[in-house]
């Protein structure tokens, strides 16, 4: 009877459950749960000496325990068609080292430069609804400059790999219906969220490629490989509010 279950991790961290009876699936998830927060806590210890902000904290925690179940389904005999939503959200983002994405007019890229105050650009992230039996690892999205008309896109360069820049996009209209076949999928890019609040933008055209910053100041925001561990690809979206077109 697993009815009431508690561990201690460290004096600063007790978990306890206090429910009616669980299933053994639930137990498990528990025990796998617990296990993670143990190897956090001995990782945390050699990581740095320094102590860690609440906020901080929360986030490391919840990105060690919560994961996001990914449903597969068959791909489309159809062309796969995504359709842009009426609310769009705009917000400004920061990766996990607080740089702020920022943009100087008439440069094609964006930089991740560490702002104690200042003009950062404002992001309009607009979501699409794709077909229910496309496979996809998170929610679609577009992301734009606000009050522009220069979107983050990824091509393949001249060496084959993916590049991110910012591209004009003359006709907004175009996008409202993303086509597989049409060549506008570059702008698009799956969107995850882990622990409520860290978020990952993973390419469409290009699976397993993701946007990501450098751990020096200063630096263009690129796209990078997910076995690419010397890059950044966690980011927090602040200052958010919701626009309705």
């Amino acid at each position: 009877n697993f009815s009431k279950f508690s561990y201690i991790l460290a004096e600063w961290l007790r978990i306890e459950i206090s429910q009616h009876p669980h299933s053994m699936r639930k137990v498990a998830n528990i025990v796998i749960g617990l296990q993670r927060l143990q190897k956090f806590r001995h990782a945390e210890k050699v990581s740095r000496s320094t102590e860690f902000t609440e906020h901080e904290l929360l986030n490391i925690i919840l990105e060690s325990v919560v994961e996001e179940t990914v449903v597969m389904r068959l791909s489309c005999d159809s062309p796969v068609t995504y359709s842009k939503q009426d609310k769009e959200l705009q917000c400004t983002v920061c990766d996990n080292l607080q740089k702020r994405l920022v943009h100087s007019e008439g440069d094609p890229y964006l930089l991740a430069v560490t702002l104690k105050g200042g003009n950062q650009i404002r992001i309009n992230l607009s979501t699409y609804a794709s077909p229910s039996c496309n496979s996809t690892k998170g929610q679609p999205v577009c992301l734009g400059i606000a009050k522009s008309n220069l979107y983050l896109s990824c091509t393949e360069s001249d060496s084959g790999s993916p590049h991110l820049s910012l591209e004009e996009v003359k006709n907004k209209e175009e996008l409202k219906m993303i086509r597989g076949e049409d060549g506008l999928k570059r702008f698009l890019f799956l969107r995850s969220v882990k622990g409520g609040s860290v978020n990952t933008f993973e390419s469409a055209r290009f699976p397993g490629w993701f946007i990501s910053t450098a751990t020096e100041d200063d630096q263009p925001v690129e796209m990078c490989g997910e076995a690419d561990t010397s890059r950044l690809t966690f980011y927090i979206l602040q200052k958010q509010s919701i626009c309705v077109e």
